[in-house]
């Protein structure tokens, strides 16, 4: 049995198990709770209405957030010759050809997110295995295999995230930190359940989103209507 912290269960006081709440009210309910000694995260937990073992029914994209998510990202990108100047202009955190696939190779994977031209890809496939499963592997779904590397390093800088569903059926990311005012985590929220509403497939009928939670580190979640 969970020992629940004396915070956590003034928190749980607030909150209906029994309710569905509207978005905003939810939202201000979660900025209301006692909150840990960090500043929370704030995510979404979506259940969807697929099955993930069909290949027409995998849902996954990518969504920029209009307020960001709060972390500073670090951006590695894999290119050489003009790209890598159009990298190092565009503030890449790591720039590089060979010397930074070595690196990577030998175990540096101080970076968030991972870049690069559809040329360096073939040099990439030995880092699969390190970088696929850390969901690191640059991939055109998620506009990270580009000749456009200005505006891939622009809009994870700005706050671009990736939604892939899991075995479950589910998908969860954050959409800021509890610090932020309410009204921009709510356009956060509101513009990632939009965009996972555009990702569903043509082949899913009835509703698409079976549920939806919204929480913040350490407290439980609050059902929100969909």
């Amino acid at each position: 049995m969970k020992i629940r912290s004396k915070r956590y269960k003034e928190s749980e006081k607030q909150i209906d198990r029994a309710k569905t709440y509207l978005l905003k009210e939810a939202i201000s309910i979660l900025k209301k709770l006692s909150p840990p000694k960090f500043d929370a995260a704030v995510d979404l937990h979506f259940h969807i209405n697929v099955d993930p073992k069909k290949s027409d029914q995998m849902v996954r994209g990518t969504v920029v957030l209009p307020h960001g998510t709060g972390k500073k990202v670090r951006v590695a990108v894999f290119c050489r010759g003009e790209h890598e100047k159009l990298a190092k202009e565009a503030n890449a955190d790591y720039v590089g050809g060979n010397e930074l696939i070595d690196k990577v190779a030998g175990g540096f994977l101080d970076f968030d997110c991972a870049i690069a031209p559809p040329e360096m890809m073939k040099d990439l496939s030995r880092l699969g295995k390190i970088l696929g499963p850390r969901g690191l592997m640059p991939s055109p779904k998620t506009g990270t295999v580009t000749n456009d590397i200005a505006k891939a390093i622009e809009d994870v800088k700005k706050g671009k995230v990736e939604f892939r569903i899991d075995k479950q059926g589910g998908i969860h990311l954050s959409v800021g930190k509890l610090s932020f005012p309410e009204d921009k985590l709510y356009e956060n929220a509101s513009r990632v359940i939009e965009a996972l509403n555009e990702a569903k497939p043509a082949s899913v009928k009835g509703k698409f989103i079976k549920s939806l939670f919204i929480s913040s580190t350490m407290n439980q979640g609050l059902r929100i209507v969909v």
